[in-house]
C-alpha cells in the first residue's frame, strides 16, 4: 500500500515538473518567409525610326565610247568620282554612279524613267585647240527627271579650279597626274550643277 502511494506521488511530481518545463520553454517562432521578388518589367524597346530617304537623287555616268580619243578608262573614272564626291558633299541627294559607258540616248531614257533622279552625263574630249593630253575638257549635261529636258550643261577645264600644286606619289607617271586634274574638273562640274539647280551649300574644299 505504501509502495503504491509512493509510486503515485512520484508520477504526480514528474508530471508537474514536465508541465512547468514545457510552460517555461520559449516558443521559437518560425522565420518569416522571404518575400517573393516582383519581376521587373523589361523596358519597351523604342521603335527605330526609318531613315527618311532623300527626295532628290543623281545618277552619274560617262560616255566612254569615244574611240577616236582613246582615253584610258581611269580618266573617265576620275571625272565621275570627282563629280559624285562634290554632289554628295554639297547636297543631301542620293548618289548613284555607273561604272559602264553611258550614251546620250541611254541617259535620256534613264531620266524619263525616273521621277526624282537627275541623270548626269559626262563627256571627256580634247579641246578644239588641243595640242597634248593636257588640253582635255569635261562636258556635262544634266537631264531632268520625267521629262529628260536639259536642266544644266557646260564645260569644265583641267586647270579651271586648281588653286595650287597637286600632290601625287613620288615616281608617279603623267597619267596619274592627269587623273588628279580630271578629278578636279569633275568636282568643278559638280559645283556648277549644284549652283545651277540652286542646291549649292557651303561646300568644304577638298584638299588636293
Amino acid at each position: 500500500m505504501k509502495y503504491r502511494l509512493l509510486t503515485t506521488v512520484v508520477v504526480l511530481v514528474l508530471s508537474v515538473l514536465t508541465v512547468q518545463a514545457q510552460s517555461g520553454r520559449k516558443q521559437i517562432k518560425p522565420a518569416p518567409a522571404a518575400p517573393v521578388p516582383t519581376p521587373t518589367p523589361e523596358p519597351t524597346p523604342t521603335p527605330k525610326q526609318e531613315e527618311k530617304k532623300s527626295d532628290l537623287a543623281f545618277y552619274i555616268g560617262a560616255d566612254r565610247n569615244d574611240f577616236s580619243a582613246n582615253f584610258p578608262y581611269s580618266y573617265y573614272d576620275a571625272i565621275v568620282r570627282g563629280c559624285a564626291d562634290r554632289l554628295r558633299s554639297g547636297s543631301s541627294a542620293d548618289i548613284e554612279v555607273s561604272d559602264r559607258s553611258l550614251s546620250r540616248g541611254e541617259a535620256i531614257k534613264k531620266a524619263k524613267g525616273d521621277t526624282n533622279t537627275y541623270t548626269v552625263l559626262l563627256i571627256l574630249k580634247f579641246d578644239s585647240m588641243a595640242r597634248s593630253y593636257d588640253d582635255m575638257v569635261v562636258e556635262f549635261v544634266v537631264f531632268a527627271p520625267g521629262t529628260a529636258k536639259v536642266a544644266v550643261n557646260g564645260r569644265s577645264y583641267l586647270n579651271s579650279n586648281r588653286a595650287g600644286p597637286i600632290s601625287v606619289p613620288r615616281g608617279s607617271t603623267n597619267a596619274l597626274y592627269r587623273e588628279q586634274l580630271l578629278k578636279l574638273a569633275g568636282e568643278d562640274a559638280g559645283n556648277r550643277i549644284l549652283k545651277s539647280l540652286h542646291l549649292d551649300v557651303d561646300i568644304p574644299k577638298i584638299p588636293n
